[in-house]
């Protein structure tokens, strides 16, 4: 069953849920969160409290996927290219992540949070 979230960063508030898996669901537990953040091309990450490893691990994800890079424990959002992406249409992780839902509004909107430094996720 999905849990809904809701993501802010800086003035901006998207819907989201995690899905049903065993590290989605350790990272519901943890919430809420509020920390800071970094970008790599069109997607924010951020480190959480929460050390997984690989499950079902992808090496490319969908846009407003949400992930969990094992190597960093960090929670991904996809809203576009990375450096990493390969032919300008793929949208590749750094090394492969578990994916733990998904954004519900349209995440490209983050390109416009460049000068936000928090983010915010929360159950709703």
């Amino acid at each position: 069953m999905p849990h809904p979230i809701r993501i802010t960063v800086g003035d901006i508030q998207l819907d989201a849920q995690l899905n049903d898996s065993e590290t989605a669901r350790k990272i519901y537990e943890l919430l809420p969160l509020n920390c800071s953040f970094n970008t790599w091309g069109d997607e924010i990450y951020f480190a959480i409290p929460l050390e997984m490893g690989p499950e079902d691990p992808r090496e490319t994800v969908s846009l407003n996927e949400l992930g969990y890079w094992p190597p960093g424990h960090a929670f991904c959002i996809f809203y576009g290219l990375t450096p990493a992406s390969r032919d300008g249409s793929e949208i590749r992780p750094a090394s492969p992540v578990n994916i733990i839902g998904r954004v519900l509004d349209d995440a490209t909107v983050l390109k416009s949070a460049s000068g936000a430094h928090n983010i915010a996720v929360e159950a709703v």
